[in-house]
């Protein structure tokens, strides 16, 4: 498979800006592997496809406010600095974007906050954009925390036009988010309302967590033909022996096991077993699923639909299978799904 297999025209009106009114009520594709048939509809319908002692694997991270607005000294220009990693918290130090790029050099001192309670300093230049900050506060590391919480904001993708709303902050989360550390939500899971995970349990579908910190390098445009040669970050995973269990044990009784999201899929697919059952896993991965790929783990997944060249739909296109995934795809455009981060889902079983 080469990237120009995986370039198609999306028109620009079909990226969501805003996600659905009720998290449950976004459209749902529903592709059949089996009978290569595809089906319209509503995401709360999810439910009808599962049956008790099947799995849903979803990834349990939480988003946190990454994108600070800060000034730099002297010339008072506004830069916005993107956090992307805590290299050290003893010392403060942060793997961070910062835009426009040009303007920061080692050395350069930014403020943030109206009141400048919160300074950094660059001390290395890593990438382009890239750059190591050492954040200089008086407080506890809790407070200091607490600070970057308080002036930062949630970083919704770049596509998206308008500003930040209050209400992005609850709804670029999934709600059963709880390990802090991403810098982008895992997007199928936003669809998930706790009404729909209630009737699951009810109907005895089984939960297992895993822990995938999402990172830009899932965004990251791949710009070479041969997609061997791609590589991606680094993103931190951890699988516990508890998820292992849930797992495992459906997979000996045969049953669906579901994977919530490409994030999901990623974390199980790097920690397998030579029985191909999956491992407890603590580190990280740079795992690229792309086209061939035998996946071990899951029997279906639920993902968002993705835009042109990306690594996600690389994925789904090794899971679904090429030709299908095009035509399921031609089909969303014809039909006005959305696309990307806030937009519809699709089942592929």
């Amino acid at each position: 498979m080469k990237l120009s297999h995986f370039q198609f025209d999306l028109p620009k009106e079909l990226l969501a800006e805003y996600p659905a009114e009720n998290r449950d009520e976004a459209r749902l594709m529903v592709i059949d592997r089996k009978k290569q048939t595809i089906e319209h509809k509503m995401f709360k319908d999810v439910i009808d496809y599962f049956d008790e002692g099947d799995v849903l694997i979803l990834n349990n991270t939480k988003v946190f406010p990454a994108r600070l607005y800060g000034n730099k000294e002297k010339t008072g220009a506004r830069i916005e600095v993107f956090l992307l990693r805590e290299l050290n918290s003893e010392q403060r130090l942060w793997d961070v974007l910062v835009d426009p790029a040009r303007k920061i050099r080692i050395g350069n001192k930014l403020y943030f906050g109206d009141d400048d309670s919160l300074v950094a300093e660059v001390i290395d230049n890593t990438t382009s954009r890239g750059r190591t900050l050492r954040f200089l506060y008086d407080g506890s590391y809790e407070e200091f925390r607490n600070k970057l919480t308080e002036l930062g904001e949630t970083p919704i993708p770049k596509y998206i036009s308008r500003d930040v709303t209050p209400e992005d902050a609850e709804r670029y989360q999934t709600i059963y988010a709880k390990e802090e550390g991403s810098v982008a939500a895992p997007t199928a899971g936003l669809h998930f309302s706790k009404h729909l995970l209630k009737k699951l349990e009810i109907k005895g579908i089984n939960f297992a967590e895993v822990t995938l910190h999402v990172g830009l390098g899932t965004f990251n445009p791949v710009e070479v033909e041969d997609l061997s040669k791609h590589k991606m970050d680094s993103e931190e995973l951890k699988i516990t022996q508890g998820a292992c269990d849930i797992v495992n044990a459906a997979k000996a009784k045969r049953k669906r096991i579901c994977c919530v999201g490409t994030t999901s899929m990623r974390a199980v697919e790097s920690s397998v077993s030579s029985q191909n059952t999956l491992n407890p896993f603590d580190g990280w991965t740079n795992k690229f699923v792309f086209p061939p790929h035998d996946f071990a783990i899951p029997t279906c997944m639920i993902t968002n639909f993705h835009t042109p060249k990306s690594t996600l739909l690389m994925m789904i296109s090794a899971f679904c299978g090429h030709d299908l995934m095009k035509r399921a795809y031609a089909e969303a455009i014809e039909e006005k799904y959305k696309f990307y981060s806030y937009g519809d889902a699709m089942l592929i079983l």
